[in-house]
């Protein structure tokens, strides 16, 4: 069990690790060695994480996710595979816990009367500026 969260953690089991060879320069070691890592953790199959928690996840994940479902991440940075895989296991478990927080809900409010008061002297200041602006007698204009 990978630990997320004090409440969720995922299970390997539900994770699919591919090691691939990496893209860029890199000469004959980046052509010769599967070091980049490639995870599928697919989101629908994971029971520990809670309904609303899974559909937050899948809205985060944007282009990180497949169209089965999965999201697909993949590690590069290193010429390890296994700092490769902590990294993808990382990104993933931030994912999560991003995910794991519920967004505050934003309640209507009425503005302050200080604010009210603000809104109605800039008004009026405007409204003086252009006054100023007409012409002095009637026939003018």
């Amino acid at each position: 069990m990978i630990p997320v969260t004090p409440d969720i953690a995922i299970d390997e089991k539900d994770l699919q690790v591919l090691c691939v060879r990496a893209s860029g320069p890199g000469g004959q070691h980046v052509n010769k060695t599967a070091t980049a890592v490639q995870l599928r953790f697919r989101v629908d199959g994971c029971s520990p994480l809670p309904v609303a928690v899974r559909q937050r996840l899948k809205r985060l994940a944007g282009r990180r996710l497949s169209a089965e479902g999965d999201i697909v991440i993949r590690a590069e940075r290193f010429r390890s595979q296994a700092q490769n895989r902590q990294e993808a296991l990382e990104r993933l478990a931030d994912l999560i816990r991003r995910a794991s927080v519920r967004p505050r809900v934003r309640r209507a409010t009425q503005p302050t009367a200080a604010a009210r008061r603000r809104r109605l002297e800039s008004k009026l200041r405007r409204s003086r500026a252009k006054g100023l602006r007409r012409s002095v007698s009637g026939d003018d204009g």
